[in-house]
Protein backbone atom coordinates (compact mmCIF):
# COMPACT_ATOMS: atom_id res chain seq x y z
CA UNK A 1 0.00 0.00 0.00
CA UNK A 2 1.29 3.20 -1.22
CA UNK A 3 -1.41 5.46 -1.19
CA UNK A 4 -0.21 9.71 -2.03
CA UNK A 5 -1.76 12.26 0.33
CA UNK A 6 -3.23 14.75 -1.27
CA UNK A 7 -3.10 16.85 1.50
CA UNK A 8 -5.52 19.83 3.21
CA UNK A 9 -5.39 23.32 1.90
CA UNK A 10 -6.71 26.04 4.01
CA UNK A 11 -6.39 29.60 5.36
CA UNK A 12 -5.90 31.07 9.05
CA UNK A 13 -8.60 32.57 10.89
CA UNK A 14 -9.17 36.19 10.98
CA UNK A 15 -7.88 38.35 13.73
CA UNK A 16 -8.53 38.18 16.77
CA UNK A 17 -10.14 34.44 16.37
CA UNK A 18 -8.74 31.42 18.02
CA UNK A 19 -6.95 29.33 15.32
CA UNK A 20 -8.37 26.18 14.66
CA UNK A 21 -7.33 23.21 12.65
CA UNK A 22 -9.19 23.23 9.15
CA UNK A 23 -6.53 22.74 6.38
CA UNK A 24 -5.45 19.40 7.15
CA UNK A 25 -6.67 16.69 5.77
CA UNK A 26 -4.24 13.72 5.01
CA UNK A 27 -5.99 11.43 1.77
CA UNK A 28 -8.66 13.84 0.68
CA UNK A 29 -8.05 17.89 0.34
CA UNK A 30 -10.27 20.60 2.05
CA UNK A 31 -11.57 23.11 -0.73
CA UNK A 32 -9.58 25.99 1.50
CA UNK A 33 -7.04 27.70 -0.28
CA UNK A 34 -4.32 29.40 1.89
CA UNK A 35 -4.74 32.98 2.88
CA UNK A 36 -2.47 35.81 1.11
CA UNK A 37 0.61 36.09 2.96
CA UNK A 38 0.32 32.68 5.10
CA UNK A 39 2.65 29.51 3.63
CA UNK A 40 1.90 26.08 5.15
CA UNK A 41 5.27 23.15 4.86
CA UNK A 42 3.17 19.74 5.01
CA UNK A 43 4.89 16.36 5.65
CA UNK A 44 3.56 12.91 4.79
CA UNK A 45 4.57 9.48 5.60
CA UNK A 46 3.05 6.30 5.25
CA UNK A 47 4.39 2.53 5.99
CA UNK A 48 2.89 -0.63 5.51
CA UNK A 49 2.43 -3.02 7.97
CA UNK A 50 3.33 -5.65 6.25
CA UNK A 51 6.43 -4.39 4.98
CA UNK A 52 6.20 -3.29 1.02
CA UNK A 53 7.01 -0.06 1.18
CA UNK A 54 6.26 3.36 2.31
CA UNK A 55 6.12 6.75 0.80
CA UNK A 56 7.21 10.07 1.99
CA UNK A 57 6.18 13.57 0.87
CA UNK A 58 6.82 16.94 1.34
CA UNK A 59 4.17 19.80 0.56
CA UNK A 60 4.85 23.46 0.57
CA UNK A 61 1.65 25.40 -0.82
CA UNK A 62 1.39 29.65 -1.43
CA UNK A 63 -0.71 31.86 -2.04
CA UNK A 64 -0.92 34.04 -5.82
CA UNK A 65 -2.03 37.07 -6.18
CA UNK A 66 -4.83 36.76 -3.28
CA UNK A 67 -7.56 33.69 -2.11
CA UNK A 68 -8.68 32.59 -5.13
CA UNK A 69 -5.55 31.13 -7.02
CA UNK A 70 -2.55 29.01 -5.23
CA UNK A 71 0.27 26.94 -6.26
CA UNK A 72 1.81 24.18 -4.47
CA UNK A 73 4.41 21.61 -5.26
CA UNK A 74 4.39 17.86 -3.53
CA UNK A 75 7.94 15.98 -3.55
CA UNK A 76 7.34 12.21 -2.81
CA UNK A 77 10.04 9.64 -1.82
CA UNK A 78 9.18 6.44 -1.76
CA UNK A 79 10.68 2.68 -1.43
CA UNK A 80 8.53 -0.32 -2.94
CA UNK A 81 9.76 -2.59 -0.47
CA UNK A 82 11.81 -4.08 -3.22
CA UNK A 83 16.14 -4.44 -3.05
CA UNK A 84 17.34 -1.02 -4.30
CA UNK A 85 13.90 0.72 -5.12
CA UNK A 86 14.16 3.83 -3.05
CA UNK A 87 13.54 7.07 -4.44
CA UNK A 88 12.58 10.56 -5.79
CA UNK A 89 8.77 9.59 -7.33
CA UNK A 90 6.69 11.46 -9.63
CA UNK A 91 6.87 15.41 -8.77
CA UNK A 92 3.43 17.32 -8.63
CA UNK A 93 3.20 20.85 -9.43
CA UNK A 94 -0.17 22.09 -8.70
CA UNK A 95 -3.10 24.64 -9.32
CA UNK A 96 -5.77 25.33 -7.20
CA UNK A 97 -8.54 28.21 -7.93
CA UNK A 98 -11.43 29.25 -5.62
CA UNK A 99 -14.73 28.79 -7.23
CA UNK A 100 -17.16 29.53 -4.04
CA UNK A 101 -16.56 30.10 -0.49
CA UNK A 102 -13.34 30.33 1.41
CA UNK A 103 -12.83 28.84 4.80
CA UNK A 104 -15.41 30.85 6.71
CA UNK A 105 -18.11 29.69 4.22
CA UNK A 106 -20.10 26.84 4.87
CA UNK A 107 -19.98 25.66 1.39
CA UNK A 108 -16.62 25.83 -0.36
CA UNK A 109 -15.39 24.35 -4.18
CA UNK A 110 -11.96 24.58 -5.18
CA UNK A 111 -10.91 22.91 -8.28
CA UNK A 112 -6.95 21.74 -8.65
CA UNK A 113 -5.17 21.29 -11.75
CA UNK A 114 -1.86 19.23 -11.54
CA UNK A 115 1.33 18.69 -13.77
CA UNK A 116 2.72 15.47 -12.96
CA UNK A 117 6.97 15.79 -13.82
CA UNK A 118 7.98 11.87 -14.61
CA UNK A 119 11.34 12.44 -11.88
CA UNK A 120 10.81 9.20 -10.87
CA UNK A 121 12.49 5.76 -12.29
CA UNK A 122 9.63 3.42 -14.23
CA UNK A 123 12.21 0.67 -13.99
CA UNK A 124 12.15 0.75 -10.40
CA UNK A 125 8.35 1.26 -10.04
CA UNK A 126 9.14 4.80 -8.59
CA UNK A 127 6.87 6.45 -11.10
CA UNK A 128 5.04 6.51 -15.07
CA UNK A 129 7.39 7.07 -16.77
CA UNK A 130 5.78 9.84 -18.83
CA UNK A 131 4.55 13.23 -18.42
CA UNK A 132 0.75 13.49 -16.76
CA UNK A 133 -1.89 15.52 -16.14
CA UNK A 134 -4.28 15.07 -12.73
CA UNK A 135 -7.60 16.84 -12.41
CA UNK A 136 -9.15 17.42 -8.73
CA UNK A 137 -12.72 18.71 -7.89
CA UNK A 138 -12.52 18.94 -3.94
CA UNK A 139 -15.76 20.48 -2.23
CA UNK A 140 -16.09 21.14 1.77
CA UNK A 141 -19.48 21.57 3.37
CA UNK A 142 -19.70 22.40 6.66
CA UNK A 143 -22.92 20.13 8.18
CA UNK A 144 -22.60 21.78 11.43
CA UNK A 145 -20.61 23.74 13.84
CA UNK A 146 -19.16 20.13 14.90
CA UNK A 147 -19.00 18.32 11.76
CA UNK A 148 -17.44 19.19 8.13
CA UNK A 149 -16.99 16.72 5.48
CA UNK A 150 -15.08 16.91 2.12
CA UNK A 151 -15.42 14.98 -1.03
CA UNK A 152 -13.20 14.75 -3.81
CA UNK A 153 -13.25 13.58 -7.23
CA UNK A 154 -10.13 13.11 -9.54
CA UNK A 155 -8.85 12.29 -12.89
CA UNK A 156 -5.28 11.13 -14.26
CA UNK A 157 -3.99 10.80 -17.39
CA UNK A 158 -0.49 9.74 -18.53
CA UNK A 159 -0.52 9.42 -22.17
CA UNK A 160 2.91 7.52 -22.31
CA UNK A 161 3.15 5.60 -19.39
CA UNK A 162 5.57 2.64 -19.00
CA UNK A 163 6.08 -0.43 -17.04
CA UNK A 164 9.88 -1.82 -15.42
CA UNK A 165 10.30 -3.03 -18.95
CA UNK A 166 10.13 0.28 -21.11
CA UNK A 167 6.97 -0.90 -22.40
CA UNK A 168 4.73 2.12 -23.09
CA UNK A 169 1.11 2.92 -23.34
CA UNK A 170 -1.44 5.40 -22.34
CA UNK A 171 -2.79 5.23 -18.87
CA UNK A 172 -5.97 6.68 -16.93
CA UNK A 173 -6.74 6.73 -13.43
CA UNK A 174 -9.82 7.99 -11.20
CA UNK A 175 -10.29 8.34 -8.25
CA UNK A 176 -12.87 9.38 -5.09
CA UNK A 177 -13.02 10.05 -1.53
CA UNK A 178 -15.05 11.40 1.15
CA UNK A 179 -14.68 12.46 4.88
CA UNK A 180 -15.86 13.45 8.00
CA UNK A 181 -14.23 15.42 10.69
CA UNK A 182 -16.05 15.74 14.14
CA UNK A 183 -14.56 18.98 15.51
CA UNK A 184 -13.92 18.05 19.01
CA UNK A 185 -12.71 21.50 20.40
CA UNK A 186 -10.71 23.62 17.56
CA UNK A 187 -7.39 22.04 18.28
CA UNK A 188 -8.51 18.55 18.69
CA UNK A 189 -10.28 16.69 15.59
CA UNK A 190 -11.31 12.90 14.74
CA UNK A 191 -11.17 12.08 11.54
CA UNK A 192 -12.61 9.70 8.85
CA UNK A 193 -11.70 9.12 4.92
CA UNK A 194 -12.19 7.20 3.00
CA UNK A 195 -10.82 6.49 -1.09
CA UNK A 196 -11.35 4.72 -4.12
CA UNK A 197 -9.03 4.51 -7.20
CA UNK A 198 -9.28 2.29 -10.15
CA UNK A 199 -6.55 2.83 -12.40
CA UNK A 200 -4.89 1.49 -15.68
CA UNK A 201 -1.22 0.15 -15.29
CA UNK A 202 1.16 -0.94 -18.52
CA UNK A 203 0.99 -4.44 -19.61
CA UNK A 204 2.78 -4.48 -22.72
CA UNK A 205 3.62 -1.52 -25.51
CA UNK A 206 -0.02 -0.88 -26.25
CA UNK A 207 -1.88 -2.09 -23.30
CA UNK A 208 -2.82 -1.84 -19.80
CA UNK A 209 -5.23 -3.08 -17.22
CA UNK A 210 -7.23 -1.80 -14.46
CA UNK A 211 -6.56 -2.21 -10.75
CA UNK A 212 -8.80 -0.85 -8.06
CA UNK A 213 -7.74 -0.37 -4.60
CA UNK A 214 -10.09 1.33 -1.58
CA UNK A 215 -9.31 2.23 2.32
CA UNK A 216 -11.01 3.18 5.15
CA UNK A 217 -8.69 5.81 7.02
CA UNK A 218 -9.63 6.58 10.82
CA UNK A 219 -7.38 9.15 12.44
CA UNK A 220 -6.78 12.14 14.53
CA UNK A 221 -4.87 15.61 14.44
CA UNK A 222 -4.21 18.77 16.89
CA UNK A 223 -3.01 21.93 16.68
CA UNK A 224 -0.22 23.83 18.76
CA UNK A 225 -0.42 27.43 18.20
CA UNK A 226 2.34 29.80 18.65
CA UNK A 227 2.48 33.32 19.98
CA UNK A 228 4.48 34.16 16.89
CA UNK A 229 1.55 33.02 14.54
CA UNK A 230 2.85 29.54 13.53
CA UNK A 231 0.42 27.06 14.06
CA UNK A 232 1.84 23.27 14.34
CA UNK A 233 -0.43 20.03 13.40
CA UNK A 234 0.45 17.07 13.65
CA UNK A 235 -1.64 13.77 13.13
CA UNK A 236 -1.80 9.87 12.71
CA UNK A 237 -4.14 7.65 10.84
CA UNK A 238 -4.47 4.13 10.73
CA UNK A 239 -5.07 3.09 6.77
CA UNK A 240 -7.35 -0.08 6.44
CA UNK A 241 -7.55 -1.62 3.34
CA UNK A 242 -11.60 -2.84 2.02
CA UNK A 243 -12.91 -4.42 -0.12
CA UNK A 244 -9.89 -5.10 -3.44
CA UNK A 245 -7.13 -3.82 -0.85
CA UNK A 246 -8.62 -6.10 2.10
CA UNK A 247 -5.51 -6.92 4.12
CA UNK A 248 -3.29 -4.10 3.14
CA UNK A 249 -3.40 -2.03 6.44
CA UNK A 250 -0.42 0.40 7.34
CA UNK A 251 0.15 3.81 9.37
CA UNK A 252 -0.14 7.23 8.30
CA UNK A 253 1.57 9.82 10.07
CA UNK A 254 1.22 13.76 9.41
CA UNK A 255 2.69 16.68 10.45
CA UNK A 256 2.26 20.68 8.99
CA UNK A 257 4.07 24.31 10.13
CA UNK A 258 1.90 27.24 8.88
CA UNK A 259 2.66 30.81 9.45
CA UNK A 260 2.95 34.44 7.89
CA UNK A 261 5.63 35.42 5.36
CA UNK A 262 4.47 38.69 5.24
CA UNK A 263 1.91 41.01 6.75
CA UNK A 264 -1.68 40.29 6.08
Amino acid sequence: MLLVATCGFGQQPGAGETPGIQDNSFLLEEAYNQEAGVVQHISFFERSFDGAGWVYAFTQEWPFRGLRHQVSLTLPIQDTGSAGSTGVGDVALNYRYQVLGDGAARLAVTPRLSLLVPSGSSQKGLGTGGAGIQAGLPLSWAASSRLTLHTNAGFTHTPSAQNALSAEAAASAFSLGQSAIAIVSPRFNLMLEAVWSRAQSVTDKGRTEWSESAYLSPGIRWAHNLSNGLQIVPGVAVPIGIGPSKGDNGLLLYLSFEHAFRKR
